[in-house]
């Protein structure tokens, strides 16, 4: 039998309480020995088997711990990451990595020093509609993809409720939060691109930070746009992918998040699973018409980040989101910026450099 994981959830807001805490708690092999906050006791109450600390050092000089989740804002990630991996333990750091490329490496080098795995929580590879893409894809369903756009369009056009979600500083921004997951996406589906363009805006009256963003990656034959805003009353289609024989159009995003945000059970019966009013479509040319069948959304679920991150403790798998490949989401979003900056394309041959 292999030795139980015990971890500890520093912060316990959105992140801590809807995306890890459930997660360790639920999942086999894991035990919630901890939860970091600063204030309140809720965490307590929802968790009373973990210790309630206030400081990074009461938490890890909790017994036997071996796992660190950092879910706190993205400005401080670097830090904490860097007291938890010198203390040798394990660390998932949530996204966005860090604030910069190179505070990501410099823990990637502090993690292979202590010989502690180091992971990334892109949990959106486990989202149902990607899992369905990138089957398309991968089956020739679409014959070769020529285009591919990716979007997460939203509507919240006043500030937001989190002060420090708000604030002109490195890491924050809605380039680094959504373009965290829209990079992951790409990058995980077809490498590191020839070139990076971006455009980096605030569209909101009186934005502090940037809240919309388009990145054009340009492949060999192939063309994929990112972009998200937070002006978007009719949220366009999540997914528009073209190829040589078929076309797929996805709208809506994966209902893992909503359920857990409204306290569904996790892993309840048709668990990530969608209705068919939402399922997506694929339109082929048949004689000369166009011939429309909607395609069953897979069924998402994000415990598979973590019992990935189990296994790949234990040695019994690779770790499916390594350290490595939040530098390169990190560096791409960087490049995206400096293109919009400076309004040329950025040449994406050095993210092969991890």
């Amino acid at each position: 039998m292999a030795k139980t994981i015990r971890a500890g959830v520093v912060g316990f807001g959105l992140g801590g309480r809807v995306f890890h805490a459930p997660f360790l708690d639920a999942i086999s092999g894991f035990e919630l020995a901890a939860i970091l906050v600063r204030h309140g006791g809720d965490a307590a109450e929802l968790y009373p088997k973990a210790k309630l600390v206030r400081t990074l050092p009461e938490m890890l000089a909790v017994p036997d711990l071996s796992l660190v989740v950092i879910t706190t804002p993205p400005a401080t990630h670097f830090e904490l990451a860097w007291q938890a991996l010198k203390a040798g333990k394990h660390v998932v750091v949530d996204k966005p990595f860090a604030a910069s490329s190179d505070q990501c490496r410099r823990l990637i080098e502090l993690a292979r020093d202590r010989g502690v795995l180091l992971s990334v929580y892109q949990n959106r590879r486990w989202d149902g509609d990607f899992l369905t893409l990138r089957k398309l894809i991968a089956d020739g369903e679409l014959g070769r993809l020529v285009t591919l756009e990716s979007r997460f369009d939203r509507y919240h056009p006043g500030m937001r409720a989190k002060p420090w979600q708000e604030q002109p500083v490195p890491g924050n921004g809605n380039l680094f939060d959504l373009g965290s997951h829209l990079a992951d996406q790409a990058l995980t589906l077809f490498g590191s691109p020839r070139t990076v363009r971006g455009d980096v805006r605030a569209e909101r009256d009186g934005s502090p930070v940037d809240d919309a963003f388009t990145i054009t990656l340009e492949y060999p034959r192939l063309h994929v746009t990112l972009g998200a805003t937070m002006l978007a009353c009719a949220p366009g289609p999540r997914y528009v992918a073209h190829g040589t024989h078929a076309s797929y159009v996805k709208y809506g995003v994966d209902p893992q998040e909503p359920a857990l945000k409204g306290g569904a059970k996790l892993g309840g019966p048709h668990w990530g699973e969608e209705p068919e009013s939402a399922w997506g479509t694929l339109t082929e040319m048949a004689d000369g018409a166009a011939a429309v069948r909607k395609v069953p959304t897979l069924a998402g679920d994000y415990r598979g980040y973590y019992e990935n991150v189990r296994d790949a403790i234990h040695g019994h798998a690779p770790l499916a989101v390594p350290g490595e490949h939040g530098w390169r989401v990190i560096r791409l979003l960087e490049m995206a910026r400096e293109s919009s900056a400076s309004g040329r394309a950025i040449p994406g041959v050095e993210l092969d450099a991890m």
